[in-house]
């Protein structure tokens, strides 16, 4: 596994042995999520491309988790969040027809970050 350049899964707060259990444990039940996640923010050939997108789009996922902190008012405003926001809107948006469809995608990344968080607490 490898975690380099992935400032959420690289914090403090997580270990790379936890991580990968935590991520192998919720991969198992949600590898459709993963998938439709990488096909839009990777493209289709992602899983061949790139040998760690389970932990691109974990780290992701806990990206828009931790944006949406910020969006609702529990977390502070920073210089950053305006930008961070614009990205993730159009990392998620390109290709899509909706913005039901866009807030598909932003509910697969919440929930994929909040079943990892409670996982990786779970575990000894």
């Amino acid at each position: 596994m490898s975690i380099t350049g992935m400032y959420m899964l690289n914090s403090t707060e997580y270990t790379p042995e936890k991580i990968q259990q935590a991520l192998d444990i919720l991969y198992l039940d949600r590898e459709n999520e993963f998938r439709e996640l990488s096909r839009v923010l990777l493209g289709k050939k992602a899983p061949d491309a790139m040998s760690n997108w389970r932990e691109f789009v974990l780290n992701f996922s806990l990206d828009v988790d931790d944006s949406f902190k910020t969006w609702s008012g529990q977390n502070q405003l920073s210089e950053k969040s305006p930008q961070k926001a614009l990205t993730i809107l159009r990392q998620l948006a390109r290709g899509q027809t909706s913005m039901n469809q866009l807030s598909h995608l932003l509910n697969i990344a919440c929930n994929l970050s909040l079943e990892f968080k409670e996982i990786y607490r779970r575990l000894n």
